[in-house]
């Protein structure tokens, strides 16, 4: 039985993927800060059809938060077949304004994280010869802006570079690259939307279905919506430096 791991599992892409997998009868962990919630969302995944969802508090951007969830993907006794690195959050100011610990808390949520839990994952993974990864990432990856913007194009690099590195074992690797998605994301990172039009949002349940179907097809950069296809294809041919420019025009929105 097919057992997946997902860190930002209580809202968001996480629980949509968490929906997607409880209906297709995955054996679910999910992975997040609130227990409170992490409960509530774990007996709603069991109601949806995931024969056991078993829950893990932990904070990703702690170290002990990030050893608790390692260890659980390196349990040879329960496997883990899907890892989703799906947690992470945004700051609403610009890099100077910002308190550099926040800046760390960032790094090590989405970087450090997501390093060390694939790490722990792939050798199980790669011995039983089948598996999946699943890094969020952001659209964000292609236009220079910020941090945010950075650790996620260091998640897209790195998964590349790691589905290369994984071809013939029979596990895969995915950088997911959504746009702007109706979620608690900016809610949370008190971030500003209000100037977003509405063809740029996407449906998280829209985005985790459109993942899935590349993760099957063997994809290893998967962007989400005709708009942002066309918008990431267009950005390889606008220079960096153009694209900087025009990155800041946005960088309260994106």
């Amino acid at each position: 039985m097919t057992t997946a791991l997902i860190t930002g599992g209580t809202s968001g892409i996480g629980k949509a993927f968490g929906t997607s997998f409880a209906r297709s009868g995955y054996r679910l962990v999910l992975a997040a800060r609130d227990r409170e919630r992490l409960d509530a969302t774990a007996a709603e995944l069991k109601g949806l059809g995931a024969p056991h969802a078993e829950t893990l508090p932990a904070d990703l951007a702690t170290a002990d938060g990030r050893l608790a969830v390692e260890q659980r993907l390196a349990d040879g006794d329960r496997p883990v077949d899907i890892l989703v690195n799906n947690a992470g959050f945004g700051l609403p100011l610009p890099f100077v304004k910002t308190a550099v610990e926040d800046e760390e808390r960032l790094l090590d949520a989405h970087v450090r994280a997501t390093m060390r839990l694939t790490h722990a994952a792939l050798p199980g993974m790669i011995a039983r010869g089948r598996g999946a990864v699943v890094n969020v990432a952001s659209v964000s990856a292609f236009v220079p802006r910020g941090t945010y913007s950075a650790v996620k194009a260091w998640e897209v690099s790195f998964t590349e570079s790691l589905a290369a590195e994984l071809r013939g074992t029979g596990v895969r690797a995915m950088a997911l690259c959504p746009g702007f998605t109706h979620t608690e994301f900016h809610e949370r990172g008190n971030l500003e939307t209000d100037s977003i039009p509405g063809w740029m949002w996407l449906d998280a349940d829209y985005v985790v279905e459109k993942a899935l179907r590349d993760l099957r097809r063997g994809i290893a950069v998967s962007v989400p919506g005709a708009q942002y296809k066309v918008l990431t294809g267009a950005s390889r041919y606008v220079p960096r430096s153009v694209r900087t420019r025009l990155s800041r025009g946005v960088s309260k929105r994106w």
